[in-house]
């Protein structure tokens, strides 16, 4: 199955709730909670719904965003990440549970030789990435936290000896704590396995096969001038500009709202697009399902009893967690969300894809997504027939 172009009809949803849904998303806009929003509704392999809202700038008088515009996604950079990890893990050339020392040998002298790829995609390493600028502040103090992760990320072997030398805040396997570092880890780890950039071997083994143009872990110049703009006064300023600039396996992606559907329709296929096979259903399936379970989950100073997440996704679970609030999703749903206010899900049982592109300028909607709950349930809300 193929995305195509449709009519709410042919995807099985109320065609009042999908105008509903337009309407209400204009209202985001117009009230200011955001300057720019972009939504993909898909279902069934069907878009029935596909709009651009509001200023492609900060600017009053800037040009009206279009479905073209390329988003940032931060942290949403992750489960793209991951399906390269798993691409990677059918080849035979990384072992889910094969310590990271293998790849990353300064770990092998260190009391970090039993964290496994399977603890950085999960992200129970025991890695907190306030330890980690805690160890930069302490030895580098000139640098400011954007200044450091810039920094460590040019130049890596530094940033694996700070981890080495840093202070694991649990035991491996222990307690679910959200890091960047566990994905710059695999993306560093992906190299070194391939030889090529992450921008080389996403092109070749996902991007150009599923038709994603307007994909990049680095983007080209000549594209720049396309990526959606955020006043300097937004909390996710200076993190989207450092992230053009580099190319890691947290956040350094950037696509448009449509490639972004193209990946999860892969995913909602079991790994195929079409007649082209990306993932087998068995690195889908790891995936898509709770590899932690009744793990519990740390995140910004609340305990949640049952993180939920799989190699690369927060699941839908009884506790949900740490990112994530409790939406009208089925059990087998997944989603990720992406400082700056981007967020995916993909609801397997209603065979759903939703996409929420947005620009977030209020400190009070940082890091969460707006109104990307709501929206999530509205587009559920819509299915007419199981």
């Amino acid at each position: 199955m193929k995305l195509r172009q449709g009519s709410p009809e042919e995807a099985g949803v109320s065609d009042s709730q999908v105008r509903k849904i337009v309407e209400r998303a204009q209202s985001w806009v117009e009230e200011g909670i955001h300057p720019a929003l972009v939504i993909l509704a898909a279902r069934r392999g069907v878009i029935f719904l596909h709009e651009a809202i509001g200023r492609f700038g900060p600017e009053d008088d800037s040009p009206s965003v279009k479905l073209s515009t390329i988003f940032p996604l931060a942290s949403l950079s992750k489960p793209f990440t991951a399906a390269l990890a798993m691409s990677l893990v059918e080849d035979g050339l990384l072992g889910l549970n094969r310590p990271m020392a293998d790849y990353l040998p300064a770990f092998r002298e260190s009391r970090k030789d039993n964290i496994l790829i399977r603890n950085l995609m999960t992200h129970t390493s025991g890695i907190q990435d306030e330890k980690v600028f805690e160890k930069v502040k302490s030895e580098y103090p000139e640098k400011d936290e954007h200044a450091a992760f810039r920094w460590l990320n040019e130049n890596f072997d530094e940033y694996i000896n700070l981890v080495v030398n840093s202070t694991l805040t649990d035991p491996p396997d222990t307690v679910m704590r959200y890091a960047d570092t566990n994905y710059d880890f695999l993306g560093q780890m992906i190299r070194k396995v391939t030889g090529v950039t992450l921008e080389k071997f996403a092109t070749e083994r996902i991007f150009s096969p599923l038709g994603m143009k307007d994909t990049h872990y680095l983007l080209p110049r000549e594209k720049l001038d396309r990526i959606i703009q955020r006043s300097a006064s937004s909390p996710a300023y200076k993190g989207t500009v450092d992230w053009q600039e580099l190319e890691i396996g947290s956040a350094s992606l950037h696509t448009t709202v449509r490639d972004a559907a193209v990946f999860a329709q892969m995913l909602l296929n079991n790994g195929h697009y079409g007649n082209i096979k990306i993932l087998s259903a068995a690195s889908v399936a790891a995936m898509t399902h709770n590899q932690i379970p009744g793990l519990a989950a740390r995140f910004l100073d609340k305990v949640f009893p049952d993180a939920s997440w799989s190699l690369g996704w927060s699941m839908q679970g009884p506790g949900k967690g740490p990112l994530y609030g409790e939406h009208m999703q089925s059990p087998s749903s997944f989603a990720h969300g992406g400082a700056g206010g981007v967020y995916l899900w993909v609801d397997p049982m209603l065979e759903v894809i939703g996409i929420y592109f947005s620009v977030q300028e209020r400190e009070e909607d940082y890091p969460t997504k707006g109104c990307a709950d709501l929206y999530l349930n509205m587009v559920q809300a819509a299915v007419e027939e199981i």
